[in-house]
């Protein structure tokens, strides 16, 4: 993306959202301490190769860029964009991130080892996970546009702790209300506009029937089905997941435009067919509602979408001697 237009992007969204400090280096954020040019010695040809493998790599799966942008926001939501969430388990000690409930549907590890394998070998020890993780997930969801939907300064470096038991409290979850997820998204230094903007990433990707089969089958106990949701979108959804839920049939998040990333999501929303109880809840707030039909719009979504991205990559990043540079990403260096 061009210097010029992304500027341009910047200010739009500041304009439409009142997103005052968008690049604050103080509180949760840490814009202050990532460059644009980071490896520009170090390792020139690092973005050239994650975008080299992220484009082969989504055009044999579509649905590459849903999978690796959920995988970042898990990771961020938990101890900052330090990757984490990229961790395995080792020697039987306490379970990583992977293991806890939430993770367990996240995938894409392997394109991950894939580019640092690649990276290993032009910069050694140079280029973070956590780094790996913010350049995969934006051009994994940029590849069909043909262009960087947003920018992704660099300087992250991994951390050297995972553990599934912090995973309650930070990740939100499909069933929660309104107050909930502002809450959870206002710990991470994000706001409203945050919450309702980065939930349009809801526009591509699947879900396994259990993460919503209680809106359907038992909402209050008594066996019903959420009165918020469309009868019709309901009766439909039924169908695809039989109860009790399977752990294997999934659905799509946006009905009948899953691979597409645009403002589609928005418009179903609209009509009372958002499939988690955490979409819904974004229409119950007059503000978020407001924000909602705004972001119908692509002029309005798309820069929107770029700024909060921007942010969310920067939540509590480890930066100058923290942390450390994997030279695996699954496990910590010896």
């Amino acid at each position: 993306m061009k210097a010029g237009y992304s500027i341009f992007v910047l200010f739009v969204s500041l304009a439409l959202f009142g997103i005052v400090e968008v690049c604050n280096a103080r509180g949760a954020h840490g814009f202050s301490n990532l460059s644009y040019n980071y490896y520009r010695r170090t390792c020139p040809r690092a973005e050239k190769i994650v975008r080299g493998i992220i484009r082969e790599r989504a055009r044999i799966n579509p649905a590459l860029g849903a999978k690796l942008i959920r995988m970042q926001f898990h990771d961020c939501f938990v101890r900052g964009c330090d990757a984490s969430v990229l961790l395995d388990t080792v020697n039987g000690s306490f379970p990583s991130e992977k293991k806890a409930v939430p993770n367990l549907s996240l995938s894409g590890f392997d394109v991950i080892d894939d580019i640092k394998t690649a990276l290993e070998k032009a910069c050694p020890k140079v280029v973070s996970c956590a780094d790996i993780l913010a350049l995969a997930a934006r051009d994994a969801v940029s590849a069909p546009f043909g262009r960087r939907l947003w920018d992704v300064p660099l300087g992250r470096r991994d951390g050297r702790i995972s553990l599934a038991s912090e995973i309650n409290g930070n990740i939100p979850g499909p069933s929660a209300n309104f107050s909930s997820l502002l809450q959870t998204f206002n710990k991470k230094g994000l706001d409203v506009n945050d919450l309702v903007i980065l939930s349009g990433a809801h526009t591509i990707g699947v879900s396994h029937c259990g993460a919503f089969s209680r809106r359907l089958y038992n909402f209050t106990g008594k066996g019903d089905a959420d009165p918020s949701l469309d009868r019709t979108y309901a009766i439909f959804l039924r169908k695809q997941c039989p109860n009790p839920a399977s752990q294997t049939i999934t659905v799509e998040m946006d009905p009948g435009s899953s691979l597409k990333f645009d403002t589609h999501y928005y418009d179903v929303l609209l009509q009372n067919k958002g499939l988690f109880q955490s979409d819904a809840a974004l229409l119950t707030d007059g503000h978020s509602r407001g924000l909602v039909t705004t972001l119908r719009r692509k002029r309005s979504f798309f820069p929107a979408f770029a700024t909060s991205m921007m942010k969310m990559g920067a939540i509590e990043v480890l930066t100058g001697n923290a942390g450390e540079i994997r030279a695996n990403c699954r496990v910590v260096n010896p």
